[in-house]
């Protein structure tokens, strides 16, 4: 673990400002937090549902030794996604390469959440020069159990189905457009009380920029299909054969790896933690109490000692 200075934790530090940027003939909407002018870079790829606003702690407290760049993965926050983008996994891990190599910077310290975290392995295994370290936050690691809880919402359950999929997922784009004065703060509570142990740990101003987030997506045209259909893409990537399955990339990644898992995540069993740690040549892990699926929003300052740490003792070859 580092054991540097970190700066104060401000739970109301407003999201870092956003623009689209266009790299590697893709454009993406990115949220910069400032850092040391001659400091490695890190990136930072949110969840499913989420964006680089979820960032907005770990990154300030990582800007110590990083400037930082989160990126709304395409067609989910405020990137849109290229034409005929078809929300599979691979297909989100090429556009975020091609974007870090049309940079023509340094290998990145690549940190991802649940879907940015199966994204960010797959960018380490498959483009290894772009990655300096990999930092992986409650990753989306296959996990099959059949438990409607894991939803947030239990339209989703029936929009994953054949057959009645198409419909149920027509239903619940139209309820989620009509968005009311109640309805978005709803959403944004039972999405706490489903990824955050702990729900007292999301302050006030958190909970009202995921709100505003949710809204402006809801607004947008892809902003309720992609969710699903990434999240259809995902399960798929989950039944694939073992030989392309994300167990076997994990093998291939030869960059320092940190798998942070909480121990109360309902979404991913945090059985899968050690499988995945275990599974990356140079994995080791950081498991968090009283932590759900969120470690970067309800655990930042141990997550960023457990980073910092990490690229600490690959500066000084002893990771």
């Amino acid at each position: 673990m580092y054991s540097g200075p970190l700066p104060p934790l401000h739970p109301d530090q407003p999201p870092w400002p956003g623009e689209c940027c266009r790299s590697g003939g893709v454009t993406l909407h990115i949220r910069r937090t400032p850092g040391p002018e001659e400091g490695e870079l890190a990136v930072y790829l949110h969840g499913l549902g989420g964006s680089g606003a979820n960032f907005t702690d770990l990154a300030g407290l990582a800007a110590t030794r990083l400037p930082g760049m989160a990126i709304d993965l395409p067609g989910l926050g405020r990137s849109a996604p290229p034409e005929g983008f078809d929300y599979a996994l691979d297909s989100h891990a090429e556009v975020i390469a091609a974007f870090l190599a049309g940079r023509h910077g340094d290998p990145v310290h690549l940190v991802g959440n649940s879907i940015g975290g199966a994204v960010a392995l797959l960018v380490a295994a498959r483009r290894p020069q772009l990655v300096r370290t990999l930092t992986l936050l409650a990753p989306a690691m296959p996990d099959l159990r059949a438990d409607p809880r894991r939803l947030s919402d239990p339209w989703m359950a029936l929009g994953l189905l054949p057959v009645v999929g198409n419909r149920a997922r027509r239903i619940l784009t139209m309820i989620q457009s009509r968005v009311g004065d109640a309805q978005p703060h709803e959403q944004i509570e039972r999405i706490v009380r489903l990824c955050v142990a702990d729900p007292s740990v999301v302050s006030p101003a958190r909970r009202e920029e995921a709100v505003a987030e949710w809204v402006h997506r809801a607004s947008l045209p892809w902003g309720v299909a992609g969710a699903h259909r990434s999240m259809q893409q995902l399960l798929r990537s989950w039944l694939v054969p073992r030989s392309r399955s994300l167990w076997r990339l994990a093998t291939r990644v030869g960059a320092p790896a940190l798998v942070v898992w909480g121990m109360a995540d309902k979404l991913v069993s945090v059985r899968k933690a050690p499988r995945t740690a275990v599974a990356l040549p140079r994995g080791r892990l950081l498991l968090l109490p009283r932590t759900g699926h969120l470690p970067q929003i309800e655990r930042p300052t141990s997550v960023a000692r457990g980073m910092l740490g990490m690229i600490e003792m690959v500066d000084h070859a002893a990771w």
